[in-house]
């Protein structure tokens, strides 16, 4: 029995996500290797073979796999498919959009963000926005999992597995890519903070979100994140949205200000190892997850937090 961990990496470097998805292979109690699929990754593929756990690192290099298109890498994935008994992504963006090609291309039904390994053909995940845990068994030959990062450590360092080259597959020609629009972020990613300043539809405006949010943000060395309703109001861009229907969170801390908790944002930042929330109404649903409550005006107690940080 063998595991295979689809790496994603960009700009030449191994991503977090990955790290994660490696310690829930482990936790399936097989051989894991993992494949580094792009074009010039040689030092994405030394940093997978680092990584504690992992026996060997697969190496698919070439032209076809350097836009990382879902198509390509699907089809790279599928060559090594009956060679192992496990397929894990990450339960990111890339991964949701490589990891259902595959199932349906193998003919076997997905298993998405597997939270736990209760046996290498059980595994835990969240329901319901996460307010309900399924146990979920699969008797396909070959199972494709996403995997959740927050519910796993990140692998550490020092393992030296060995590396292994293999010929990239030939482009699809399914799709083609055109461009990529990079924002450029002075203060740490949404989904690798430590620390997150949220805010939701009682600030009011963007220029509320800034004035009274940022200062906080900037003290703490926190991301910035937002509520579904605050991103759709326009008060804070898209990339901000945490939840269900956003990015899932698990940092250090997590600073709620004027988010009242409804279930599809709880499902996203409620395995935050603290959270604080500030809200003017006693009975938001937010403060039945916090650790730290403050029943306060958030434009008098957030301003009074800064200058006393």
């Amino acid at each position: 029995m063998k595991v295979l961990v689809i790496a994603e990496h960009e700009r030449g470097s191994l991503k977090g996500a990955t790290l994660n998805t490696v310690t829930a292979a482990g936790r399936i109690g097989a051989e894991v290797h993992v494949l580094v699929a792009g074009s010039d990754v040689d030092g994405v593929a030394q940093a997978a073979a680092r990584l504690q756990g992992v026996s060997r690192v697969l190496q698919a290099d070439g032209p076809s796999l350097a836009a990382q298109l879902a198509e390509n890498i699907a089809a790279q994935v599928l060559q090594l498919a009956g060679g192992y008994s496990h397929l894990l992504f990450s339960a990111t963006a890339c991964g949701k959009n490589i990891a259902p090609r595959v199932a349906a291309l193998l003919d076997v039904a997905q298993i998405s963000d597997a939270i736990g390994i209760v046996a290498p053909d059980t595994f835990e995940r969240p329901i319901y926005a996460g307010n309900a845990v399924a146990t979920v068994q699969s008797r396909d030959a070959v199972k494709v999992v996403t995997v959740r990062g927050t519910a796993f450590d990140p692998a550490p360092e020092g393992g030296s597995a060995a590396i292994e080259r293999i010929d990239a597959v030939a482009d699809s020609g399914l799709s083609a890519f055109v461009e990529a629009q990079l924002v450029k972020l002075d203060r740490p990613e949404l989904t690798a903070a430590r620390i997150i300043v949220s805010g939701g539809r009682a600030l009011g405006s963007s220029e509320q979100f800034a004035e009274v949010l940022t200062p906080l943000a900037d003290k703490l060395g926190a991301a910035l994140g937002a509520s579904r309703a605050a991103v759709d109001a326009g008060y804070a861009p898209n990339d901000w949205q945490v939840g269900q229907t956003g990015k899932i969170v698990a940092p250090q801390l997590y600073v709620a200000c004027g988010i009242s908790g409804a279930i599809q944002h709880l499902a996203g930042m409620k395995d935050a190892k603290v959270i604080v929330a500030i809200n003017k109404d006693a009975e938001a649903p937010i403060f039945g997850v916090a650790d730290y409550g403050l029943v306060a005006d958030l434009f008098v107690a957030v301003p009074e937090l800064t200058d006393a940080l």
